[in-house]
Order: structure tokens, then C-alpha cells, then sequence
């Protein structure tokens, strides 16, 4: 029988986690927190309120989409980016199982080194650069050590219309400059929080049913492009849909990451297979960029009402 689980939300705040409270707040029995919440604890940097709260709410399904996410900044913060996307992460995942339960968690492509241009499976031997990468892999070896049942989504590049965003930069930048420097030689999948939280429900959806197919799965649509070609795209965009002010054309110059020094390191390769996912729960991925139109548009109208 497909019964409706109690679901349990955390980082509502941001972009995933707001795509996710939209898509699950009808029809869902969901208590949605962030760390500014008042009735339970969402703060990540408070272990003991976390667990308090999963043993009050008795969810089935926890769903985390809080992480520390500055992939710079972390370099120099580690002890506090590892208490949010490790140890955190630790106590959701043994408090869900003693419920029985289950945890969703969204990973990164940034736990792989980047090597090669091929599409990594989920099998492939994680290897991160930065310290954000690092601890995001230990947030995954945690829920696994745990033994609780869980997914565990692994994506790239995430954008939305809500958010301080790659997109919503360029979209910025073409206005103040007639020429973009941006890299060519890193290769991703940008993925929109709604396709993410639209394939989330569907799992939740599924495994309600009786699929129980619970593990670790890539989550990104179709095709690849480069940081360039993407910026490229947005500003094609922007133009097609009348955005006014535009001073970038055709001046948009790819450079490589050996040129735009960062304190922490990126993958060149964040190529990820979605076979899995698709085959498991007959997901269908939608080519890249067709949410970047979307999202572009709202983006738009909204910064010229």
C-alpha cells in the first residue's frame, strides 16, 4: 500500500531546500526547518538539538539539504565545515535509523579529483581536491557507516532563480562589463534545485510503493558544458529574452584554471553517469539546459519589474 511518509526537512533555506519544500509542502506531511528555525532545531552546528529534534518529529524520512557550501572559504574553515557536512550529517543518519526510517542527502561532484573526461559511475573511487569535497565524502561515509538505509543524490553545479548563483552572476557581470574571462577547461552538468527536488519526490513516490531500492545515485540532466560555454549560453539568453543593458556580445574569452587562481581546487572532470538512477527508478533527465532557459526567464523578469 502507498501511504504518505512523515518527512523531515532540513536547509529550507537554500536553493535545494527551497525547490524541495515547494515540491513536497502539498500532499506530504513535512516539517520543513532551516537554522533560523524557532519550534525544533536546523542548526547544523548544534549536534545534541539535531538529534532532539528527529526523536520528537519521529519522521520516516529525513531529507538534508543543509550544507556548508563556500567551496573557498571552507579551505580556511575546517573544523566548522566538518561539524556541518560530516559530523551533522553522522547524527541525522544513526538517529533516522533508530526510527527505522530513511535519509536522503545530497552529495557533490567535487569527492572525485576531476581526472580523465569520461562520465563517472557511482562505483568510481571518490578522490577530492578541497576541504569541501573531503568533508562532503565523509557526510557520505558516515550515513553508509551508520547502516541506515538511505539515497544519497550525488550532483553538480546546482543553480536556481532564488539564489546567489553562477548564473545570477553572469547575468550581473554582462551588465557592468563588455568583456567575461571565464574558465573553458572544466567540464560539468549545471543542474537546476527543481529537477533535483522533482526526482527526489519521484523516489520518495516510488519507494512508498515498495521500490526499495536505497543507495547512492548521480543526479544531473543530460549533456555536459563547459563554465564558458554556459556563461556563453546565459548571455544568448539574456538577449533572446530582451534583458536590457547588456554590455557583453561576443567578448566572452575562455581562460583555463590555471589562470583564475582559487584557493581551494577544482575538478576539471565533473562528468557523472546517470544510468543508474534512470534505470532504477525510470527517472527521464532532461538535457541541461533546458532549465536554464527557465529559470533565466524568471531571473529576468523579476530584476526588471
Amino acid at each position: 500500500m502507498n501511504t504518505k511518509p512523515r518527512i523531515l526537512l532540513f536547509g529550507c533555506g537554500g536553493q535545494v531546500g527551497r525547490a524541495l519544500e515547494k515540491k513536497l509542502m502539498s500532499g506530504h506531511d513535512l516539517i520543513a526547518l532551516d537554522k533560523h528555525s524557532d519550534a525544533y532545531c536546523g542548526d547544523f552546528t548544534d549536534l545534541s538539538g539535531l538529534a532532539e529534534t528527529i526523536r520528537c518529529v519521529r519522521p520516516n524520512v529525513v531529507i538534508n539539504a543543509a550544507a556548508y557550501t563556500a567551496v573557498d572559504l571552507a579551505e580556511s574553515k575546517n573544523e566548522l565545515v566538518s561539524l556541518i557536512n560530516s559530523d551533522a550529517v553522522g547524527v541525522l543518519a544513526e538517529e533516522i535509523k533508530s526510527l527505522n526510517g530513511y535519509l536522503v542527502h545530497y552529495s557533490t561532484d567535487y569527492i572525485f579529483d576531476g581526472s580523465g573526461d569520461h562520465f563517472r559511475n557511482e562505483k568510481e573511487q571518490p578522490n577530492p581536491l578541497s576541504v569541501y569535497g573531503q568533508t562532503k565524502l565523509a557526510g557520505e561515509e558516515k550515513i553508509i557507516g551508520s547502516g541506515c538505509r538511505h539515497l544519497i543524490f550525488r550532483t553538480s553545479w546546482v543553480f536556481s532563480e532564488m539564489e546567489n548563483n553562477f548564473m545570477s552572476t553572469i547575468l550581473r557581470l554582462a551588465k557592468e562589463r563588455d568583456i567575461l574571462n571565464i574558465v573553458g577547461d572544466q567540464i560539468g552538468v549545471p543542474t537546476s534545485a527543481s529537477l533535483i527536488a522533482d526526482v527526489t519526490a519521484q523516489c520518495i513516490e516510488q519507494i512508498s510503493g515498495g521500490n526499495e531500492s536505497f543507495g547512492i545515485y548521480n543526479l544531473v540532466p543530460e549533456g555536459q558544458t563547459s563554465w564558458c560555454d554556459y556563461a556563453a549560453i546565459i548571455v544568448e539568453l539574456a538577449q533572446e529574452f530582451g534583458c536590457s543593458n547588456l554590455l557583453v556580445s561576443e567578448q566572452i574569452n575562455k581562460i583555463t584554471t590555471a589562470d583564475y587562481k582559487t584557493p581551494a581546487k577544482r575538478p576539471l572532470n565533473s562528468r557523472l553517469d546517470t544510468t543508474k538512477l534512470k534505470e532504477t527508478f525510470g527517472v527521464e533527465l532532461p538535457m541541461w539546459d533546458r532549465d536554464v532557459r527557465t529559470v533565466l526567464a524568471k531571473l529576468i523578469f523579476d530584476s526588471e519589474k
